[in-house]
């Protein structure tokens, strides 16, 4: 499933990280918190891996 803003992707880049181990999870902030305890690696990547051509910078719900 791909990332639906440059925000969304974003903060998967940062959760990826953490999750990896290349950040402490403490300097994570909003949904990169969320998503690095809620979200496998795999999907990290796929939401982290989404091109942000022509993508809005926030969705709203």
């Amino acid at each position: 499933m791909p990332a639906k803003s440059k925000a969304q992707q974003k903060a998967a880049g940062a959760a990826l990280s953490a999750k990896r181990g290349e950040t402490p999870k403490a300097e994570l902030k909003g949904a990169s918190k969320q998503m690095v305890e809620s979200m496998s690696e795999t999907q990290l990547e796929e939401f982290a891996a989404t091109k942000t051509k022509g993508k809005p910078e926030h969705v709203r719900k």
